[in-house]
């Protein structure tokens, strides 16, 4: 296995996080929150939780899940302002253009995390922390000094991950490999990545409690643990081998929703699932990709959730999938009779499976014992083909000449907020529906355009 994996030749990887970074950036968009306690919430309510929290607002207890009403008693002076992904989009770009005037890019993780390459000559520790300086002024210099960060530099970007998490906020740390795993030592199991619950379970009946442990493994060990070769790439990243990253293939396209307080009913829920699943389809054929599942999913006030899901043929059509989402209502509605008496709902979500490319006609085919997979009947109709490609542009307006034509009432009445969809289902038009399930995967950076479907 060896054989695969070579050691990193020095310091090859700098890896940055922002700190606080949806804070960070109403703090950069508006100058007098610049230094002042800030929470971002998922939408306009009292009633929802801190998604984001900056660091002035933490010595008051407020943190992730806070909801607003308790942190504006813990902190009367905290300033509260709704999420606007789209404009932490446009700041994540500039952010890493900025940062690819001093070192090449090497990967993003996430809206507030990437990797940028080192090369051999600047592999050194020394070397290294001179382009972290850079790479911090470039940023405080060309976007703003509100984009605190914290920086690790390391032989794999796992590595780096870990340095970057030992200083914060606004840290610098070089991680060598013979200061290891001693530098490590202070971090639970659960906070190194891919390591969740399970995992950790596993980890400790197989006697292993501590990072000094998790070291001493054998890569086969390791592997025996996991359960997949993963365990043991995980040990080599670990131990300062380069190991590719697996390509991923994108196997979902859906969308969740907080429901508001007026909307928390079956009967105030389901305009907002329509909605989020036109998101979806659109999504889904700008991907060039057909669906054959659909998955509704519901979650009570307690976080309790429900799953149903309905079965098709290859589809891209809207209307396919809200029939499809029709089925799946009334199957929820017959299986849980609260829903029909007013039970309260915290969120909806709904998700499109089982993808397949528009040319992959090998996935067409189906297994041996399934048979093809058709395409819906309708799907060949070139008419509704058509209209949805329609709509799917007007809905885009990426010039913006509809939105000049659009009503008072339908313009965006805020910096950030969203352009307004110009073609949507009637029990959508009154609803608040900014961002429309689109925020800010932790794994995927969405594209600008998802903002407008």
């Amino acid at each position: 296995m060896t054989g695969s994996y070579r050691p990193a030749d020095g310091l090859r990887y700098l890896y940055i996080d922002f700190n606080a970074f949806f804070a960070a950036a109403a703090q950069h968009d508006e100058p007098a929150l610049a230094g002042r306690p800030v929470v971002i919430t998922p939408h306009r309510s009292e009633y929802s939780s801190a998604i984001a929290v900056s660091y002035e607002a933490r010595p008051f207890g407020i943190r992730r899940g806070t909801k607003i009403r308790e942190a504006r008693h813990l902190c009367p002076a905290v300033a509260v302002r709704p999420a606007r992904h789209d404009r932490y989009i446009r700041l994540h770009k500039e952010l890493i253009g900025a940062i690819e005037t001093v070192l090449p890019l090497g990967k993003v993780y996430s809206i507030d995390e990437a990797t940028f390459r080192l090369d051999r000559t600047q592999a050194s520790p020394d070397r290294a922390r001179i382009q972290a300086e850079a790479v911090k002024s470039v940023i405080a210099d060309r976007i703003g000094p509100s984009f605190r960060n914290s920086i690790g530099i390391a032989q794999t970007p796992l590595l780096a991950k870990l340095a970057a998490g030992l200083q914060k906020p606004d840290g610098l740390t070089v991680l060598m490999m013979e200061d290891l795993p001693g530098r490590l030592s202070s971090l639970a199991l659960s906070d190194l990545p891919g390591i969740g619950p399970n995992m950790a379970q596993r980890l400790e009946r197989s006697g292993v409690t501590n990072i000094d442990a998790l070291w001493a493994l054998a890569p086969k060990q390791a592997r025996a643990i996991w359960r997949s070769v993963q365990g043991e790439r995980f040990w080599y990243a670990f131990h300062g081998y380069e190991v590719p990253e697996p390509a991923t293939k994108k196997g979902m396209v859906g969308h969740s929703r907080v429901l508001t307080s007026g909307l928390r009913t079956a009967k105030g829920a389901r305009p907002v699932a329509r909605a989020l699943l036109l998101k979806a389809a659109a999504r889904l054929r700008a991907m060039d990709r057909l669906a054959t599942r659909l998955t509704l999913t519901l979650k009570d006030e307690q976080g309790r959730k429900i799953a149903f899901e309905e079965r098709f043929d290859l589809s891209t059509d809207s209307t396919t999938f809200l029939r499809a989402l029709d089925r799946l209502w009334e199957r929820a509605l017959e299986q849980v009779p609260e829903l029909r008496r007013g039970a309260r709902l915290g969120s909806v979500s709904i998700f499109l499976h089982g993808l397949v490319g528009e040319g992959d006609a090998e996935a067409r085919q189906g297994s041996l014992f399934d048979g093809p997979i058709e395409a819906d009947p309708e799907e060949a109709d070139p008419k509704r083909a058509r209209l949805w490609a329609a709509i799917d542009r007007l809905n885009a307006d990426e010039e913006g000449r509809l939105a000049r034509w659009a009503l008072p009432d339908r313009q965006p009445d805020r910096p950030g907020q969203t352009r307004p969809r110009h073609v949507m289902l009637a029990d959508q038009r009154d609803l608040d529906l900014d961002y429309l399930g689109t925020k800010i995967a932790f794994s995927r950076v969405p594209e600008e355009r998802e903002f407008h479907y």
